[in-house]
């Protein structure tokens, strides 16, 4: 009351001010424009250009050095350039959704990375450098078109989650029984036909899925992994389980929800008894095997 009236901005007053932030934006660098963008997220440094349209990424992005997370998914992207080896720092690369026929060899020289996301792309190998990154915690390469996994990754004993479904896989990958740390493994909608003896390897396996395959058995020295919680292996064409299986008692339940934790197996061409048998639920089932 009786005070002055705050003056509204003009439309001319609007222009100058466009103008100032346009000056103000022409003192930047390319480099500048983009690291605006550049978040902190629990303490890390991350930029996100998801869903950007991008056939590739801009040049000035390799000079943003202190970079830990970087998101390029869902752009269509056919390659990433070698200049991503600048970007030391990053922990978490994530690649899905793009156009990636390959990726760069020089992957390898990024020494801090701990996540890496480059499912749903064309991928049909995976370099050999890869096998460098040894800090790696968790790999995503499914729905790709890989038939296999180079010797060189037996090196990232650090992984912990690895997902490869959805390829053209016949077999797992030699170098997976040295991933003695996997807690997750995720092989699903391949082409395997068995489960090699070599899976006792992975004593710390939590979840194990295989399934959509062509497995027609089991391995005894599945029933050694008595950390599972989750094994599905749905949808093959196993017909008995091994005697041993009672030692996963872990497994506390038949399952039928993908996500559910137990023992996924019912959509099989199981014969009798073990059919019959399952119909008492799993603890009937180790019932049975333990008597016989």
């Amino acid at each position: 009351m009786g005070g002055k009236k705050s003056k509204e901005p003009t439309s001319k007053d609007i222009k100058l001010v466009g103008r100032k932030n346009a000056a103000c934006e022409e003192t930047l660098t390319s480099s500048d424009r983009i690291r605006k963008h550049v978040v902190m997220q629990f303490g890390y440094k991350v930029l996100s250009l998801a869903r950007q349209g991008m056939i590739a990424p801009p040049e000035e992005l390799w000079e943003l050095m202190e970079l830990q997370k970087l998101n390029l998914s869902m752009n269509c992207l056919s390659f990433v350039p070698s200049s991503v080896a600048l970007l030391q720092n990053l922990v978490v690369l994530n690649l899905w959704g793009n156009q990636l026929t390959s990726l760069p060899p020089v992957i390898g020289q990024l020494k801090n990375l701990k996540v890496l996301f480059a499912y749903h792309n064309h991928l049909t190998d995976v370099p050999e450098e890869l096998g460098s990154c040894t800090k790696l915690e968790v790999l995503s390469l499914a729905n790709n078109e890989l038939t296999g996994l180079p010797d060189s990754l037996s090196d990232l004993t650090n992984l912990q989650k690895l997902n490869l479904s959805h390829n053209n896989i016949a077999y797992i990958p030699a170098c997976v029984y040295s991933m003695k740390r996997l807690v997750f493994l995720h092989v699903a909608s391949n082409r395997l036909e068995n489960i090699a003896e070599h899976i006792q390897a992975l004593a710390e396996l939590k979840i194990l899925i295989a399934e959509e395959n062509c497995i027609h058995c089991l391995p005894k020295m599945l029933c050694w992994l008595t950390k599972l919680e989750l094994l599905n292996v749905d949808y093959n064409d196993i017909q008995n389980v091994p005697a041993e299986m009672h030692q996963l008692n872990r497994l506390e339940k038949l399952a039928s929800h993908p996500l559910d934790k137990g023992l996924h197996i019912m959509h099989n061409p199981l014969l009798k008894p073990i059919k019959e048998v399952l119909d008492g639920g799993l603890q009937a089932l180790y019932n049975y095997l333990k008597a016989n």
